[in-house]
């Protein structure tokens, strides 16, 4: 293995296990452009696409080679998943012990924290393979991932939502949006919104949160290897992440009445769990007798 590569390698691995959640191959580049590992700031367009389909190649080599502490599983992937078609207990007795704990587990007990908030809120964001990264980030909210250009049953089904949200709680919609700032990610939440709107009763306001032109200065954003002057939401760093959805999602919910309902929520569930548990068994003891 060639020094250059070793190095990389060594550093993407770092870069990703050093975050709690998946993270794609175009977030660990982009890590790697800012900490200077890429010395391309000053080559041109041609120079920086190689670099990345250099890099993309290095790393699909070494992740079927489980290699360098790379494997399959290293980078998130969300276009793929297995499709489930068998499944079930051994015997009878295996399925009564099933259904105790599939019953218990069933058991949800959430407060939902929305009837005690000024607004109902909801995150769009553009790069689905950041999903992980918004999740860990947001607590209380749904998300809504994009993809690029969303289809149309996808933003009907968000329409009609907001207007099941509108009647459920009430009171004002925001959407927080994060996404790329460049062209096409600007038209992506224009052309979104446009039919939403079109298709839904509920009134809303989005409020777009990122990227911005001041956020790629202050965090000191890399543009697109393969279109100086276009900067992607994924060449964020995971410091600049935190801040900007989090300061974000402050803004419009009370983080304290999330937490105190969640744990509220948690110990009844528990409580009723206990006592459910001890009556299925109960009943199961009876029936194999």
């Amino acid at each position: 293995m060639r020094t250059e590569t070793k190095k990389l390698l060594t550093r993407g691995i770092e870069l990703v296990r050093g975050v709690p959640y998946r993270v794609s191959l175009r977030w660990v580049f982009y890590a790697l452009f800012q900490e200077g590992l890429y010395g391309f700031k000053d080559h041109d367009k041609e120079w920086k696409v190689r670099c990345y389909k250099r890099w993309k190649a290095m790393c699909s080599r070494y992740r079927k080679q489980f290699a360098a502490g790379w494997d399959p599983t290293t980078l998130a992937d969300d276009t793929r998943e297995r499709i489930r078609r068998h499944w079930g207990a051994m015997d009878l007795k295996h399925c009564l012990a099933d259904l105790v704990e599939d019953t218990v587990e069933s058991i949800d007990f959430a407060i939902d924290h929305f009837f005690h908030q000024k607004y109902y809120v909801e995150v769009w964001f553009e790069a689905k393979a950041m999903a992980g990264q918004f999740e860990y980030f947001t607590k209380g909210v749904d998300l809504l991932p994009f993809g690029g250009d969303p289809s149309i049953p996808f933003k009907w089904s968000i329409a009609k939502q907001l207007e099941e949200a509108r009647r459920r709680y009430r009171k004002p919609i925001v959407v927080l949006y994060f996404g790329d700032y460049d062209k096409h990610g600007l038209e992506i939440l224009e052309s979104a919104e446009a039919d939403i709107r079109a298709w839904s009763k509920a009134q809303f306001e989005i409020v777009r949160c990122g990227l911005t032109e001041e956020q790629v200065e202050k965090y000191s954003v890399p543009d697109n290897p393969s279109k100086p002057g276009d900067y992607q939401w994924e060449a964020l760093s995971h410091e600049g992440a935190e801040e900007v959805i989090t300061t974000s999602l402050a803004k419009y919910l009370d983080l304290d009445t999330v937490d105190k309902l969640r744990e509220e929520s948690e110990e009844q569930e528990e409580h009723w769990k206990l006592r459910v548990r001890e009556v299925m068994e109960k009943l199961v003891e009876e029936e194999l007798e």
